[in-house]
C-alpha cells in the first residue's frame, strides 16, 4: 500500500532510481531547498528517460502564495508531460485561494499539495483541497539541516493527518529527511508513498549524486506493490481479536527454533482506560513492559531488514492508546500483543501492563501469546508484499 518515491535532479538519477525499484520519481533539484524547481528542460528529460515506466511528478518551487504566480508554475510544468506536479502550500492569507485556483488546472495534471511539518500542517485543509480536484498531499520538513520529520510530530499525529486526507478520498505521502530505521516506523501508518532524497544518496548528503546501492536499500525496506494481492485480506489496527484468535497458542513447545529476545521495559503513557465512569473523565499513567523472542537468523543482523525495532513497538503502543478508551487493561494488552504478533519473525510475546494511579503500587495484567499458523492472506503491518492504488475520491 506504500509507495517508493525517489527524488532525483537530472535523467541519469531517474534511471537509477527506476532501475532499482522506485515506484514514483520525483523532479526537484534538491541544492535549493526541499522545493527546488528544475528548468523545464530538465523535467522533459526525466519524463523521457522514465518513458512512462513509473508516474514522474515535478516540484514547482518556493513560490510565494499568489493564485496567479501558482497556476503559472503549475502549468508549465504540466506542459513538460510530468504525471504531477507538487506546489508548496505554505501558512498566509492567500493560501486557500491558491488552492482554489488550482482547480483549473487540476484537469490536465495531478496536484499534490506539500505542507511542511515546521510551518505547521494543516489537515483541516483535505475538503477544500478535494473540492479543488488535487490528487493528495504530502508532508515534508522545509528546513532539511534541522529537525527531521519524527522529530516534528510524533506516529499518532502523522497517522491522524494521514487518516484526515484518506477520508477525503486523497492520497498522503510523508517525507522530511527521512532514514531507513524511520520506514519501520512509518509504514504501519499506511501513507501511499514515503518520499526519499538524503537516504538516497549515500555519504554524499543530499546534495550529492544518487547512490543504487543506496537506493536498493531504502527499496528493499518498502513492500513492493503487487497486483496479484488486490483482494487479499488486510489486517488494521484494529484487528486484534482476529489475531488473538487464529494467531495465538498456549502450548510453549510450538515455538520451536532458536530465538534473540527484544524487550521495551517500564514504558509509561497517559491513557483513558477503565471500566469505572471517572475513568473516562481523564487519563491516567500506564506501565507496559513487552518482552518479544524473535527467531535467530542464519547472519549477524546487518541493517534494519534484519530487526524489528523497538521504535515501532513504542510507536505502535502510543497509536492504540491514540485511538480512544479503552475498557479493560486485559484488552489493551491483547492489542500490543497482537500489534507484535503481526511482525513474521515474532513467535512469542509477553506483555505487562499496569496501572500505576489506583492504589500504592500498581495493578495490571501479564499475557503471554504465541504464534502457531499463519492466517490465510493476511498481512502484516510489516514489510511484506502489499498492494498499492489510488484511494477513491469521497463523493
Amino acid at each position: 500500500m506504500t509507495g517508493f518515491l525517489a527524488s532525483v535532479a537530472s535523467a541519469d538519477e531517474a534511471r537509477i532510481a527506476r532501475e532499482q525499484g522506485a515506484d514514483f520519481i520525483d523532479a526537484k533539484d534538491p541544492r535549493v531547498g526541499a522545493l527546488g524547481a528544475l528548468a523545464p528542460e530538465s523535467v522533459r528529460q526525466i519524463v523521457a528517460e522514465i518513458a512512462g515506466r513509473a508516474p514522474v511528478g515535478a516540484v514547482a518551487g518556493d513560490l510565494p502564495m499568489e493564485p496567479q504566480i501558482i497556476v503559472a508554475a503549475a502549468r508549465a510544468l504540466a506542459a513538460t508531460g510530468v504525471d504531477y506536479v507538487k506546489i508548496g502550500l505554505f501558512p498566509g492569507a492567500r493560501r486557500e485561494a491558491c488552492i482554489r485556483a488550482l482547480a483549473s488546472v487540476a484537469p490536465r495534471v495531478k496536484i499534490i499539495g506539500v505542507m511542511f511539518a515546521d510551518h505547521g500542517a494543516d489537515a483541516a485543509l483535505a475538503p477544500l483541497m478535494r473540492q479543488a480536484g488535487f490528487t493528495g498531499a504530502m508532508i515534508d520538513t522545509a528546513q532539511k539541516r534541522e529537525k527531521r520529520l519524527l522529530d516534528l510530530y510524533d506516529p499518532t499525529s502523522l497517522m491522524r493527518i494521514i487518516d484526515a486526507f484518506h477520508a477525503q478520498g486523497l492520497l498522503a505521502g510523508l517525507a522530511g529527511s527521512l532514514e531507513l530505521p524511520d520506514i519501520q516506523r512509518l509504514l504501519p501508518l499506511s501513507p501511499d508513498f514515503l518520499g526519499f532524497r538524503g537516504a538516497l544518496c549515500g555519504k554524499s548528503g543530499r546534495g550529492g549524486r544518487i547512490d543504487a546501492e543506496a537506493v536498493r536499500g531504502v527499496r528493499e525496506l518498502i513492500p513492493r506493490r503487487e497486483e496479484s494481492t488486490s483482494t487479499a485480506k488486510v489486517v488494521s489496527r484494529a484487528d486484534y481479536r482476529l489475531l488473538a484468535a487464529q494467531c495465538f497458542a498456549s502450548d510453549p513447545g510450538k515455538n520451536s527454533g532458536a530465538t534473540d529476545r527484544i524487550f521495551v521495559r517500564d514504558f509509561v503513557l497517559p491513557v483513558r482506560i477503565g471500566a469505572y465512569a471517572h475513568e473516562r473523565e481523564k487519563s491516567q499513567r500506564v506501565r507496559f513492559n513487552v518482552d518479544i523472542d524473535v527467531r535467530r537468523l542464519d547472519h549477524v543482523p546487518a541493517d534494519m531488514r534484519d530487526v524489528l525495532s523497538y521504535d515501532v513497538v513504542t510507536d505502535g503502543i502510543g497509536l492504540i492508546v491514540a485511538e480512544g478508551h479503552i475498557t479493560l487493561v486485559e484488552e489493551l494488552a491483547e492489542r500490543v500483543a497482537a500489534l507484535v504478533l503481526a511482525h513474521p519473525r515474532v513467535g512469542r510475546v509477553i506483555v505487562r501492563v499496569e496501572k500505576l494511579d489506583i492504589r500504592p503500587g500498581s495493578v495490571g495484567v501479564e499475557i503471554t501469546r504465541e504464534r502457531v499458523a499463519e492466517p490465510s492472506g493476511v498481512h502484516h503491518l510489516f514489510p511484506g508484499p502489499v498492494a498499492w492504488s489510488e484511494p477513491k475520491r469521497a463523493s
